[in-house]
């Protein structure tokens, strides 16, 4: 009789093979924050070629985002029924395709559909990085794994900043999206090599020579090969892409889906308008324009920190508590945050402080996500989700702009932004007890000591 190598991975100690799929993870996340924030870096470049007013660039600057919601949305499926790594070197495709097209784009209406295909691949790339490398992690790191995930996101916006800069003024805004899709395409070797296929996918979806490719998976992590794939009921062999979807609305899964799209939706509005409005609200409340810089700076570099500390946290306590505290801390944060601005250097470590929590924040309900749903809808399950964040994203700077010109003042708009982060914390608060797994699936990744508890 077959041993449960999915039971092995889970308990048993990581081997240097799982980290290397998971680093593959963190620089797909690396590549996918400096393609995202591209436009961000480009904008004033671009505004000038072409001639654009503040309303036209903030439509460039959100169709990324538009097409991250449609790829999270649509590819993700695909990855329930097809595999996670077809569908993240189809995504690498599609993303580096659109950034090396937009280097040569004649018009911003190109470059803004060309932002969207960009945005498509990107989608389709975080929702299956993150899953992928939540099943290659054992329970007791997994809450790590999807965190550093996360951090290569921030890491990518980092580095991105500094290496646009450079490029720009040397060889212009276009040498940014040429650099970008190069790198993206130089990713799918790297993929092809050092990530396997989700063992959950090859057990319960059983694609064609199933049991030798999860042996081949399972030589390379350094376990013994199985004789014969593990039993499996005909629910989990769904074959219908829009399955996924129908199940995640189902009986077994129907309150925690909605609790995480709640979640998503007013996590990724909080952080969106933290990041995108505190360098202009600090101007607003009293600071130079370059002082507002580098509050915007500071906060960036703090989420860095942010994402592997919850992770590191979560490796001891239970993520979703660790995670409600994040949120707590980042609302108390917010409230508190302008009146640290009468010091300077209290202003900054306060605006870094925001950056670490905010970041964590999001790299909780990633690492936190993949543990709900099982194998058979997991990549549906995250992909939604984050499709449903990027809802707020798009959202939130836009009404927080809009706040502002109706006469609110930036400690109001910090107030309001931090209840966001409490009401989240009092959804999660709600998925104790909640089913992990479809319910048919018995391979799901469970995290029952180091996700909900």
């Amino acid at each position: 009789m077959s041993h449960d190598l999915r039971a092995e991975l889970d308990e048993g100690p990581m081997h240097g093979s799982q980290w290397v799929a998971i680093a593959v993870c963190v620089l797909l996340n690396m590549l996918d924050g400096f393609d995202v924030l591209v436009m961000a870096f480009t904008g004033d470049s671009v505004s000038a070629e072409f001639g654009l007013n503040g309303a036209q660039l903030g439509l460039l600057l959100s169709a990324g985002l538009v097409g991250m919601a449609a790829g999270s949305l649509l590819l993700a499926p695909f990855a329930d029924r097809f595999g996670r790594r077809p569908v993240i070197l189809m995504s690498l495709g599609i993303a580096s395709a659109g950034m090396l097209l937009a280097s040569m784009s004649g018009s911003a209406l190109a470059l803004g559909l060309l932002r969207v295909l960009t945005g498509l691949g990107i989608g389709g790339i975080l929702a299956c990085s993150n899953t992928i490398a939540a099943e290659y992690a054992s329970r007791r790191w997994r809450g790590l794994a999807v965190s550093l995930n996360s951090t290569g996101y921030a890491l990518g916006a980092t580095l991105g900043g500094v290496i646009a800069v450079v490029l720009i003024g040397a060889f212009g805004w276009r040498s940014v999206f040429l650099f970008g899709g190069v790198s993206t395409l130089a990713a799918i070797p790297i993929v092809l090599i050092g990530m396997p296929e989700s063992l959950d996918f090859l057990l319960t979806r059983r694609p064609n020579r199933a049991l030798e490719k999860a042996n081949r998976v399972a030589r390379r992590f350094r376990r013994a090969p199985l004789a014969e794939l593990p039993p499996i009921s005909g629910e989990e062999r769904r074959t219908g892409v829009s399955a996924g979807f129908r199940t995640l609305l189902g009986p077994g899964l129907r309150r925690g889906t909605l609790i995480l799209w709640t979640s998503f939706f007013l996590v990724m509005a909080g952080f969106y308008f933290v990041t995108s409005w505190t360098p202009t609200l600090l101007v607003e409340a009293g600071m130079s324009a370059t002082e507002g810089l580098t509050g915007g700076t500071l906060l960036n570099l703090g989420g860095i920190f942010g994402a592997a500390a919850l992770g590191a946290l979560a490796a001891r306590w239970p993520l979703r508590n660790v995670l409600i505290v994040y949120l707590v801390t980042t609302a108390a944060m917010l409230a508190l945050f302008l009146l640290a601005l009468g010091s300077l250097a209290a202003a900054f470590a306060g605006g870094a402080l925001i950056g670490l929590f905010v970041n964590g924040c999001v790299a909780g309900l990633y690492a936190l996500t993949p543990s709900v749903y099982g194998s058979d809808v997991r990549a549906t399950g995250v992909g939604t989700a984050i499709s449903i964040g990027r809802i707020g994203a798009i959202l939130s700077p836009t009404i927080a702009g809009t706040l502002l010109d109706a006469g609110w003042t930036p400690q109001h708009l910090y107030l309001v932004f931090g209840i966001v982060f409490v009401l989240t914390a009092v959804a999660l608060s709600l998925l104790r007890g909640e089913r992990h797994g479809s319910t048919t699936d018995t391979s799901a990744p469970a995290a029952t000591s180091n996700a909900v508890g």
